[in-house]
């Protein structure tokens, strides 16, 4: 480890890095330090690369833990690596800053050594779009569907697990295949390979669809309303995410909460469980998580 404020060089894949801080403490309900940020990332990437894998990232990040100010940073900050991969995109409902104009600067984090940069800079949260970019950095169609399904007051996971085996089926009536991912906060993303690249705005337009679809059927456990007032008691379907400038949280990446846990594929037959058994399921931290890829590999790719 390195002592407060000492920085580190270190090769990772043929690049060289400069580390710091390891010993800071960066959620401090559980003492879980940056070096424990670093060594979790390290050992996930095997499974989650693939699936940033020429996704623009936008980063959350703590620089003085999680009970401290964050910030949202979708721009490669100055001094970035000139070996990290971008990708210069439009803006499409979010605004650049001064540097780039109407246009954003995404890091691509497709390799250790970047994302070992990420986390070094304590992006503990890796959002990222549902769409990607070829080699050259152009934006190209939505490769998949997501919904967030996000419990207003008085519902949580257990509720989720109900509505995600509802949503299983109306995908499956078209044809799509979901995988569940809780959220690492109290709710469950569910993703859906798309067979051909789709415009954001049809695959969003769909995802809305199937939620007001399940509002109407199970007006009492789901809606398909933004408005917070109006999710008291029952899960809010949140298509929205599918929206070209949208991100989600990436599975596999930590939140930025009390404790360091993590967006965790898992199966149906846990969902099931969660939606027979309030205490069935639960959000998992980065060391059960460590535990569960070992044990059962990739649930989100299997």
């Amino acid at each position: 480890m390195t002592p407060q404020g000492e920085e580190l060089r270190v090769e990772v894949d043929g690049r060289t890095l400069k580390i710091s801080n390891l010993d800071k403490v960066l959620y401090p309900r559980t003492g879980t330090t940056k070096g424990e940020v670093l060594n979790y990332y390290a050992q996930i990437a095997p499974v989650l690369l693939p699936l940033l894998k020429d996704r623009p990232v936008t980063r959350v990040r703590w620089p003085h833990g999680v009970e401290q100010a964050r910030f949202f940073e979708k721009n490669a900050p100055a001094g970035t690596p000139a070996w990290v991969r971008t990708a210069d995109v439009p803006t499409t409902g979010s605004r650049g800053d001064s540097r780039h104009g109407d246009r954003l600067v995404f890091p691509i984090i497709d390799d250790l050594a970047t994302l070992t940069w990420a986390a070094n800079l304590a992006a503990l949260e890796l959002h990222v779009h549902q769409w990607t970019v070829t080699k050259q950095g152009k934006p190209r169609g939505a490769d998949r569907l997501v919904i967030d399904l996000d419990p207003g007051e008085g519902a949580g996971l257990h509720e989720c697990c109900r509505v995600a085996l509802l949503v299983r089926e109306r995908l499956a009536e078209r044809k799509l295949d979901a995988r569940p991912v809780t959220s690492g906060s109290k709710g469950m993303h569910l993703y859906a390979h798309l067979p051909r690249r789709r415009d954001s705005d049809d695959v969003s337009a769909m995802a809305k669809e199937l939620a007001e679809e399940l509002q109407a059927a199970h007006p009492k456990l789901v809606t398909a309303t933004m408005t917070k007032a109006k999710r008291t008691g029952k899960i809010f379907l949140d298509w929205s995410q599918n929206a070209g400038s949208k991100t989600t949280l990436s599975p596999y990446s930590l939140r930025g909460l009390e404790r360091p846990t993590v967006a965790t594929p898992v199966s149906w037959d846990e969902v099931e469980v969660g939606a027979e058994d309030p205490l069935g399921l639960e959000q998992f931290r980065y060391d059960e998580v460590l535990a569960r890829v070992s044990e059962l590999g990739d649930l989100f790719t299997a």
